[in-house]
């Protein structure tokens, strides 16, 4: 049974929900591997022999030896997993933060500095309320009407 997802039309947002993170246990499961040094050294001295040792899929195994952790998260990764990648890599979460925007990590910086991005573009397709029916008052009646 498919859930009603009203969240899923945040444009250019992936929902880390339930069914992202099946499809991502494998991939999240082999980047906690990394929380262990021995770990690190193997997947550094032969990464793909590493990655086939857990059960990925083909694109989950491509987009982490892409390091393209966009679509990581499409595959269901969790920014908070994937961060290991980038620790194992030697990279801050603010650079791995700034390759996800196409910024480097200066202009990633000097943008949150500044107060993060513009909403412009990025607010729900029903933020007037019509895509989020669980918010919308349950059986009170207005107190103007009929007045």
């Amino acid at each position: 049974m498919a859930l009603d997802k009203p969240y899923k039309d945040i444009p250019g947002t992936t929902i880390f929900d339930a069914e992202q993170s099946r499809l991502g246990f494998h991939l999240n499961q082999f980047c906690m591997s990394l929380m262990q040094a021995e770990n690190r050294a193997r997947f550094k001295a032969d990464e793909r022999a590493y990655l086939d040792e857990w059960p990925m899929s083909e694109e989950q195994k491509q987009a982490v030896l892409a390091r393209d952790l966009n679509w990581c998260i499409r595959l269901g990764g969790n920014i908070y997993f994937l961060a290991k990648i980038g620790a194992t890599d030697g990279k801050s979460f603010q650079q791995m933060a700034g390759s996800m925007t196409g910024m480097t990590e200066e202009e990633y910086r000097d943008m949150m500095i500044s107060g993060g991005r513009s909403i412009q573009g990025n607010r729900r397709l029903g933020e007037d309320g019509s895509a989020q029916p669980h918010r919308q008052p349950q059986g009170k009646s207005n107190p103007k009407a009929g007045a």
